[in-house]
């Protein structure tokens, strides 16, 4: 999948969710810096896609660090420089109301 396949939103995430997948993931990942998909940024990312599902939003930061089981200090270095907005791009989501 190259990247003129996804089409985005204003903010650079997914404009249609259901161009989502594993490959998306990494291809994502990979622009924001991050190399490597370990089992804890999975973690994350399932999270985030399972409150989406749920609520119809991404989940916020506090929400993320107290149902994931990933503590503050964690998710900054698993997500460096914005982990929500990173993290909810990553899964294929829109960036969650409150940040910037």
């Amino acid at each position: 999948m190259s990247e003129l396949t996804l089409a985005r939103d204003a903010d650079g995430n997914l404009a249609n969710k259901a161009d989502w997948n594993e490959e998306a993931a990494l291809m994502l990942a990979k622009e924001e810096g991050i190399e490597l998909l370990n089992e804890r940024r999975w973690v994350v990312i399932n999270f985030m896609r399972k409150v989406f599902e749920e609520k119809g939003d991404a989940p916020s930061i506090r929400r993320l660090t107290k149902e994931s089981g990933i503590n503050t200090k964690e998710l900054y270095e698993l997500f460096p420089g914005g982990p929500a907005k990173k993290a909810a791009k990553i899964a294929g989501l829109p960036k969650p109301k409150g940040c910037i």
